[in-house]
């Protein structure tokens, strides 16, 4: 495998910052292969990392929060408009307060009573997610132009704009773990098959969180090959310590950062880490109010990004030697994502 970088330029909260100012294709290739380690690195040890001086700039960020609120803020029944279709296989729409239930289930446990029991305790959040509109498999849903005009067009571009981000961390990635083919990855990608979603955790009292009658989101591990999320101010991200199996550390908001996750499928490729996270009560205290102790509400937007869904996922030969064996069997997108979706959703009735 590729050189690591044992030393990375630095951490937020105990988690790795890569900085990608210098990254362009008219980079020095010792710039472009710095951060490609320092980036793989991160991956392989703790499996997260902020990512700054990206491609998407502070403004259209701060657009995409403006969004989110103004969609959040409808009366439930515009927002019903649009609602998520029945079942785990399509993921668009709006999502109400406890319709999906995350867990790290895998979908293949032989218990059929486990999803009923996993909604025992509610997720209170609600979602809205968009994809291309050019893939089949997962037809958007939109809500009418005239309930919010201008959102569709916004989050389209948004969309594709985070695309072409994604494409660049792919490509170090590539780099990082050793790959002469920078494109390596892309060349399983087209971009269709991502899926961008806004979340909004309401206020609850800190109580209910604290006690476990309900969730914000239960720990988990994302599905598909990295996750860039952007985060408001709120905090309560919380990801697996490295270093102490079963405890948390806070992924702190960082202003205009992504936070960059490994997901399964890509851990399947390589060595990299897919790791736990969840979301619960922010750690600063000043983000409760009254006696009941009100959280702030959390208003956060990741970017999924998955392979093409025939593609076929399996270890990479320069990642398998003595102290890294071939752990997963191969498996495609279509397969794993239906799989793992059918614990989060109630499947319609025949």
């Amino acid at each position: 495998m590729g050189s690591m970088a044992k030393e990375l330029v630095t951490e937020h909260g105990g988690i790795p910052v890569v900085d990608f100012a210098t990254w362009t294709d008219a980079s020095p290739g010792e710039d472009r292969q710095k951060i490609a380690s320092q980036l793989a690195h991160a991956c392989q040890t703790v499996g997260f990392v902020y990512i700054i001086n990206h491609r998407i700039p502070h403004e259209k960020l701060q657009a995409a929060f403006t969004w989110s609120r103004k969609l959040f803020d409808l009366d439930q029944d515009k927002k019903m408009l649009a609602p998520h279709p029945p079942g785990h296989v399509v993921h668009r729409g709006y999502s109400w307060p406890g319709l999906e239930k995350v867990s790290n289930s895998m979908g293949d446990e032989d218990d059929p009573d486990l999803a009923t029991k996993l909604r025992q305790v509610s997720d209170l959040k609600e979602g809205y997610e968009v994809g291309s509109d050019e893939y089949e498999d997962q037809p958007n849903v939109w809500l009418p132009e005239h309930v919010l005009p201008g959102f569709r067009d916004f989050m389209t571009t948004f969309y594709w704009d985070s695309w072409e981000n994604a494409k660049m961390i792919l490509q170090a990635m590539a780099i990082g773990i050793g790959l002469e083919d920078e494109d390596y990855f892309l060349r399983y990608h087209s971009g269709h098959e991502n899926q961008l979603r806004l979340l909004h955790y309401p206020s609850v009292p800190a109580a209910s969180l604290e006690e476990g009658s309900m969730t914000r989101m239960d720990a988990h591990s994302d599905w598909g090959s990295i996750t860039m999320l952007f985060q408001d101010d709120c905090g309560g991200l919380q990801i697996g310590d490295p270093n102490k199996p079963g405890q948390f550390i806070d992924a702190k908001p960082l202003t205009n950062a992504i936070v960059l996750n490994v997901g399964d499928l890509l851990q399947r490729w390589n060595t990299l880490k897919s790791s736990l996270h969840r979301v619960t009560l922010p750690p600063r205290q000043d983000r409760f109010t009254g006696d009941e102790r009100l959280t702030q509400a959390r208003y956060s937007i990741p970017y999924f990004v998955a392979p093409i869904g025939k593609s076929i996922i399996e270890t990479i030969p320069i990642c398998i030697d003595e102290g890294h064996p071939q752990k997963y069997e191969p498996t495609t997108w279509d397969d794993y994502r239906l799989m793992r979706g059918s614990m989060q959703y109630v499947s319609p009735e025949a």
